[in-house]
Order: structure tokens, then C-alpha cells, then sequence
């Protein structure tokens, strides 16, 4: 993030125009549009000053915002970093798991109360109005690996998953009362075919015919933001039939980024961080290197299932690759992502590299990581991609608030 993104970032937080910022500081309205447009920058005081306004580097809200949102199955509050990069508020929040809890509280002002449970509302008028419903509703009764493991297990998968499953119906029912303008929901690609199509026959169907939405899907990779190969499928909706909303609009960049731009460079350029590197030069703890017994086990894990004619084994990279997908069993052995090293055995991703591989880090403004590796692992391998939710959130918003009113400005794209 530049020094003009960040002042940008500050004001629309803070709910100021470019005149109230200045009077605030006892500049110029024209200082505060150089240092907006890039032509200057702003001194240490006045930076300062200026993050003081929103409090600790901290997400925030506040009530001049042009559109409020509701976070459900906010996990670590992906959607909500992008939605409020546009100029969104966050007004509720849903999310079960108390470590993702403690990460979300470490990262956002929370002005609201948080519900853990969403099927714990029994009247809907606790969920307060609200212009947009984000939900990356849970994907593990959709996806490859988790209807295998419940077949496996014989358990029940898809809508049949009663813990999992069904709670796309508490999406529904809250659409159904509030009537937000849009929508948008995230789950893996693998839902538009489980059970043969019928899985997402019936979320259309509930969507369009039900609710009377006007539905647009999309499976979009990561790579085009992030050096990781992630599929995922997103669904916005419009309440309003004549929007213009086109996938075209969501600006995808054509040349991603390599491993490089999220490892740890290891020559002393970037502050230490422990316990994901140490000093004297932030080379990375040594930590996470395999073990001589788990990489032994990894190979012949991976040559077991060569000679059977899969593709099952760990994925090796270096700085010029793209990472396989990063997943919530990342913990167990780190096997989708390995990083070369020279002379040694290869080390799993940091927490803090994967919090970069999933966009949430920004230059000069890390994500707060308050949980142990294990916990971070989980938590970022179930998360959205920020730069991905933040493309699309930008295409969306001048379809729910006149362009007038948007205090952001688009991400800049480069390929």
C-alpha cells in the first residue's frame, strides 16, 4: 500500500471529505489532495496524527459510510477487509470458532455485538438493516476432500450435512426478511457439481425463483492477485433487476505474482519478526524445516502413489512458482506447499507468509496473527482471498450506491 492509499484508506475511515481532513490537520484541502494523488508526502507528525484518527491500525467503522454490510461466517474477516476497502460498514457479525474470534477481534473495531452461532437468532430483527450480505458460507460438505472423507465415514455430505450443510438456509431466510440490495457469497468450486448439479440447482433456484434475485456466478482463480492456484466460486445477487452488473467489470489482473513476492527474503531487508524469524538477519526459524523423518515419509508417500497412477504427494516450489492451494490441513504436514531450500529439507510457508499468499498482509501494515501456527494454518487455509473479494466488491458497489458517494479508489492493476 502507497503513502497515497494509506492517507485515502485513513480518511474514508475516519468519515472525513477532503476538507474536514484538512481542517482537522490545519492544512490545505489542496496539501491533502497532493498527498491523495501521489504528488507529495505527508511528514512522520502528520502520519501519525492521521492513524489516530481510526485507532491502533485497526479495521473500523463509522456511521458516514455509504453502505452498511453484514459478515457471516466471518472466519477471520476476509470479506469484511475488502468490503470495507470500498467504503463499506460492518454492522453484524456471525462467526463459531472462538481462535478465529480472537484474530478477528485483533484486527477490526468491533462496534457491534458478535453472534456465534447464526442459527441461534430466533427473531431476524436482531440482525440490524443492512445494504449487502456477505457469506463465505462453510464449504467442507461441497468440497472434493470433505465429501470423500463423510463418504468414507459414512456420514451424510452436501445438504444432507445437518451441522454444515443447511446453513446456506440461514443465508436464506435473513435475504428473505431484510431484503439487502446484494449479495455475495463464496464457497469452493466443487459446489456447481456435487450431487450431480442438484446441490446448486437448488441454491439458484432458492436465490432466483424464491427470493427473486437477480444471480451472477463466477470460478475465479487466485493467481490473478496471488502467487497461489485457488479456485474458488462466488455468487453475487441484485435485488434490482436492471443493475448492469458483468463479470467484465471485475478487473483481473493477466500477469499474477511469483512465491517471491510472499517469502521471507532472508538478508536482513525486512524487520524480524518472531517466532517466524529471527536474528540477526530474519532468516526463518528453523522450525518450520521438515524433520528428516517427515520429509522420508513425504517421498515415499509420493512415490507410493506414483507408481499407482495419481497424483497424490507434496508440491515443491521456489521463489519463481505458484503454490498449490493453501488448505486448512496445512498444519499436519505442510505437503500442498513446501519451499525449497539449498542444502536442506524444505520448510512449510510461516504463518505470516501465508497471511501474505492470502492477501491479507499490506506493505507496512501487517495482519495481527494472536494465535498459535496451528490455529493460523486453519485459519487462513479457510479463508477468502482479500485482493479477489476486493476486485469484486469494487465492481459491485456502484450498483448499490450512486458513484458520487464512493470514497475509495480501484486497486491498481498491473499486466
Amino acid at each position: 500500500m502507497t503513502v497515497a492509499d494509506q492517507v485515502r484508506r485513513i480518511r474514508r475511515l475516519a468519515g472525513l471529505r477532503q476538507d474536514e481532513l484538512a481542517e482537522r490537520l490545519v492544512v490545505s484541502r489542496r496539501e491533502v489532495q497532493r498527498w491523495e494523488a501521489g504528488d507529495a508526502i505527508p511528514s512522520r507528525a502528520i502520519m501519525d496524527v492521521l492513524e489516530s484518527l481510526v485507532g491502533s491500525g485497526r479495521e473500523g467503522s463509522n456511521e458516514r459510510s455509504p453502505f452498511a454490510f453484514i459478515d457471516l461466517f466471518a472466519g477471520i474477516g476476509g470479506m469484511r477487509r475488502a468490503f470495507e476497502a470500498v467504503g463499506g460498514r460492518c454492522v453484524f457479525t456471525s462467526e463459531i470458532d472462538r481462535h478465529c474470534l480472537r484474530t478477528y477481534a485483533a484486527n477490526f473495531t468491533v462496534d457491534h455485538p458478535i453472534v456465534e452461532d447464526i442459527r441461534s437468532i430466533v427473531s431476524l430483527d436482531e440482525i440490524p438493516p443492512h445494504d449487502v450480505l456477505l457469506a463465505g458460507f462453510p464449504c467442507q460438505p461441497f468440497s472434493l476432500a470433505g465429501v470423500s472423507k463423510k463418504k468414507s465415514l459414512g456420514r451424510p455430505h452436501g445438504f444432507e450435512c445437518s451441522t454444515q450443510g443447511t446453513l446456506f438456509f440461514e443465508i436464506e431466510r435473513i435475504l428473505e426478511y431484510h431484503r439487502p440490495r446484494a449479495f455475495l457469497l463464496e464457497n469452493v468450486k466443487h459446489l456447481r457439481g456435487h450431487d450431480r448439479g442438484r446441490t446448486f440447482a437448488t441454491i439458484l433456484s432458492s436465490l432466483r425463483e424464491r427470493l427473486g434475485y437477480h444471480v451472477f456466478y463466477k470460478v475465479i482463480d487466485a493467481q490473478h492477485f496471488v502467487p497461489q492456484h485457488r479456485e474458488r466460486i462466488f455468487l453475487v445477487g441484485f435485488r434490482d433487476s436492471d443493475i448492469g452488473f458483468d463479470w467484465s467489470d471485475v478487473a483481473l489482473p493477466s500477469n499474477g505474482p511469483v512465491l517471491e513476492s510472499v517469502l521471507h527474503p532472508e538478508d536482513g531487508t525486512e524487520p524480524v519478526e518472531e517466532p517466524y524469524t529471527l536474528l540477526p538477519d530474519g532468516h526463518v526459524n528453523p522450525k518450520y524445516t521438515l524433520s528428516d523423518k517427515l520429509w522420508h515419509y513425504l517421498r515415499v508417500y509420493a512415490e507410493k502413489h506414483r507408481r499407482a497412477g495419481n497424483g497424490f504427494g507434496y508440491g515443491l516450489v521456489g521463489p519463481n512458482d505458484v503454490a498449490r492451494t493453501l488448505s486448512a490441513r496445512y498444519y499436519k504436514d505442510g505437503s500442498e506447499i513446501l519451499v525449497r531450500q539449498a542444502g536442506r529439507n524444505p520448510r512449510r510457508l510461516t504463518p505470516r507468509e501465508c497471511a501474505r499468499l492470502m492477501g491479507f498482509d499490506e506493505p507496512g501494515r501487517p495482519f495481527a496473527i494472536p494465535v498459535s501456527d496451528t490455529q493460523a494454518y486453519r485459519q487462513f487455509g479457510n479463508a477468502v482471498v482479500v485482493p479477489v473479494v476486493r476486485a469484486i466488491a469494487e465492481a459491485m458497489v456502484s450498483h448499490i450506491v450512486p458513484e458520487t458517494q464512493l470514497a475509495f479508489r480501484p486497486m491498481l492493476m498491473t499486466g
